[in-house]
């Protein structure tokens, strides 16, 4: 028995054997399967159960040459001070054969490693699921050996350490949410890096173009505001619109500001003085939440006659709960969402199953999804080499979520298209096909991030975003079934084409509770 007792002497079946550990390892780039359940009678003396030159693909697609690359300016490894990050310095040999010799026995104890180390994070996950905390810290305290006979800059190393890090943090500390400045930053960076938000935008923007053709006022009600990224490419496309832009709304959600400012405002003010350049008549009104469900539609003032769209790019997976808890906040919302009859509604999420009810199940998902997440960013043509890492901390932060936090702190519920479709049909909402056009714009945007890798596919007209014909996001666009208002209403907004309408917060509040939620219409300002 080892120092831990009986829990300590093997690993449960669900953690390290059968189909399961075969796709994480190979979505990780590993060539070969389990013959059989490992065992482990000290965390110190763990040994592999299968012999890693079988490995076939684990060159190609997790690791790389070693370089050695600079890391100034750029955010720590994880657990800072705690992982050890050593890379081999450039061989400078006499000898071709035995330089070729040395590399290659380097890199087989990488493999070896590398395959260690997927083990031992189920291990670790598994024991945290039994609570047994002192096994879990003694597995954790093994990675972190591990991880300084790795690469972590790349491959399995870099998944590894991420993951390694969740799970020191949810032993030892209390996971720190992100403030909405620094989510804002790491958001952008996210953007710029891959096509991933980008794929989104541009999906959602078509579909409400399609949606709203002919009608002469539009409200966009975009339930994560952001920076406003999505909607410059919106208001160019009506501005070009055959006999004339309509009169565009936009009403954005985000957190109330911290600091003081009224970040919503910023954002209106700019995309006003775009929709004026481009001679769009325009208003914008800001909704300061800290939580989607306690949004109210009276606040969206909708009118007879506007075509109403609503846009949900990565939201909408926040309000889900524990699969046996009910109701859930998504279902009040999807609820009133179908109340004002929109003519579109765009959902986008992650291709992803992170609700399940148990917590291995749930960190063996994460990891087969973020090392082909990860895979992704290093096979994207090169990007500024700070920009990536802010990028992969994103991501970093959603994995910290998934792991480390349980209940109302667990926000990163991903769920699968098909499961979305399922209770977005239950709602009430009827699913509009993403057409051709959609289809080849989300093409053209991947030629800008990689020659091959990404792929687009269409799935029962929605539309997905992929690595190597695995699925990583979702876009879907559904209708309300009395959605069809009159085009051609009489009650219009009487503004001159040259002018924008800002409609701000004039009563703005800067608490966090998460009850806070204000908006006001007492306040215009024209430019």
């Amino acid at each position: 028995m080892g120092p831990y007792g009986s829990d300590s002497t093997t690993i449960a079946s669900a953690a390290c054997s059968g189909p399961e550990m075969d796709a994480i390892l190979a979505g990780a780039g590993f060539g070969t399967r389990l013959s059989g359940p490992c065992n482990v009678t000290n965390a110190s003396d763990y040994s592999l159960p299968f012999n890693p030159s079988d490995l076939t693909t684990w060159v190609d697609s997790m690791l790389t040459d070693l370089t050695s690359a600079t890391t100034a300016n750029l955010p720590p490894q994880p657990i800072h001070a705690t992982w050890t990050n050593q890379i081999c310095s450039p061989l400078n040999p006499t000898d071709h054969a035995a330089s070729h010799v040395l590399m290659a026995q380097q890199r087989k104890e990488e493999e070896d490693s590398g395959i260690r180390l997927v083990h031992l994070l189920m291990t670790c996950a598994d024991a945290v699921q039994r609570d047994n905390t002192g096994l879990a810290a003694s597995l954790v305290d093994e990675m972190r050996v591990l991880l300084s006979r790795v690469n972590t800059l790349s491959g399995i190393g870099k998944v590894a350490g991420y993951f390694a890090d969740a799970l020191f943090r949810r032993i030892y500390t209390t996971e720190v949410p992100l403030s909405t400045s620094e989510y804002e930053v790491l958001y952008h960076h996210f953007y710029e890096s891959c096509p991933y938000l980008k794929f989104a935008h541009f999906t959602a923007n078509q579909a409400i173009l399609e949606a709203c053709e002919g009608y002469d006022r539009v409200h966009v009600i975009d339930f994560s505001l952001m920076q406003g990224l999505q909607w410059p490419a919106l208001i160019q496309a009506l501005a070009l619109r055959p006999g004339g832009p309509p009169f565009l709304r936009i009403t954005g959600i985000g957190p109330p500001s911290p600091d003081g400012r009224d970040a919503l405002r910023e954002v209106g003010f700019k995309l006003a003085e775009l929709a004026r350049s481009v001679r769009v008549r325009f208003a914008f009104r800001g909704v300061a939440a800290n939580r989607l469900d306690n949004v109210k539609p009276w606040m969206f003032q909708a009118t007879q006659g506007e075509a109403v769209a609503v846009n949900s790019v990565l939201q909408l997976h926040r309000l889900l709960t524990d699969p046996a808890t009910t109701p859930a906040p998504i279902d009040s919302v999807l609820e009133w969402i179908v109340g004002i009859r929109p003519k579109v509604v765009t959902v986008v999420e992650q291709e992803a199953d992170h609700n399940k009810p148990t917590f291995i199940d749930r960190f063996t998902e994460a990891l087969f999804y973020y090392s082909t997440m990860f895979d992704s960013l290093e096979g994207s043509r090169p990007q500024h080499q700070r920009q990536m890492a802010l990028a992969e901390v994103y991501l970093q932060k959603e994995i910290c979520n998934i792991v480390c936090c349980e209940g109302e702190n667990r926000v990163e519920r991903h769920e699968p298209l098909a499961q979305w479709q399922t209770r977005l049909a239950n709602a009430g909402l009827h699913r509009v096909h993403l057409g051709s056009n959609a289809f080849r714009q989300a093409s053209m945007l991947l030629t800008l991030f990689s020659d091959e890798g990404y792929c687009v596919e269409e799935v029962d007209g929605c539309l997905t975003l992929g690595w190597h014909s695995r699925p990583l996001i979702s876009a879907s666009a559904w209708r309300a079934p009395d959605a069809d208002v009159s085009p051609d209403d009489s009650s219009v907004i009487a503004s001159n084409s040259n002018n924008c309408n800002i409609i701000i917060n004039s009563n703005h509040n800067n608490n966090n509770s998460s009850n806070n939620v204000s908006g006001s219409d007492d306040n215009r300002i024209s430019v």
